[in-house]
């Protein structure tokens, strides 16, 4: 699961929904000198990683997909679900639209600043100003994201076609969304009870 994902299945405290956030971007000792508030946020990410990597319909999505990206096929196969989750966003928060989520994420984020290590301090100004959570729902914010990461991996052909990969399994991947996204809800929502 990617970041609209994370974001969506975060529960109770703005504490624990930026733990959740900072999870992939703190090194574990970094981790470790955050208040308890914040490490809850970072059990509940490694919850939802692990509900999500052990999955049957997930492993079946990454499956499809390890042809054409390889090793990169889990993260291609995480982002193209935000946009399965964007794309279907009413469906499952009926109660709040997509663009006033974000926002409300954005803003909790800002109000957090303070905790997160420097080089966070410089970059989560850039996601929010680029608004990269509701540009995962769109087919030019997919580009955008792979064209990005790129130049962070060591084979980035292996990331070409991955917009193509949405178009070409997009039923498959939208029914298999289907039924993993309710039972990661409930599996979460136990843990936030």
């Amino acid at each position: 699961m990617n970041f609209l994902a994370h974001f969506s299945l975060s529960c109770g405290t703005e504490e624990r929904l930026v733990g959740n956030f900072l999870a992939d971007f703190l090194q574990k000792r970094e981790q470790k000198t955050l208040p308890d508030a914040y490490q809850y946020g970072i059990e509940l990410h490694h919850a939802i990683d692990n509900f999500t990597d052990q999955h049957p319909v997930i492993q079946q999505g990454i499956k499809r997909l390890r042809d054409q990206h390889h090793k990169y096929a889990p993260v291609v196969h995480d982002i193209l679900l935000d946009y399965i989750l964007a794309d279907q966003w009413e469906v499952y928060f009926p109660e709040e639209s997509l663009t006033r989520f974000t926002l409300r994420m954005y803003r909790i984020l800002e109000k957090h600043l303070f905790i997160m290590p420097e080089r966070l301090q410089k970059w989560v100004p850039e996601m929010i100003a680029d608004d990269w959570l509701p540009a995962y729902g769109t087919l030019e914010g997919l580009a955008y994201t792979f064209d990005r990461m790129k130049r962070r991996v060591s084979i980035p052909e292996h990331l070409d076609g991955a917009v193509d990969s949405l178009h070409t399994f997009y039923s498959e991947m939208t029914e298999e969304f289907g039924v993993f996204y309710p039972e990661i809800q409930a599996h979460i929502q136990s843990m936030c009870a």
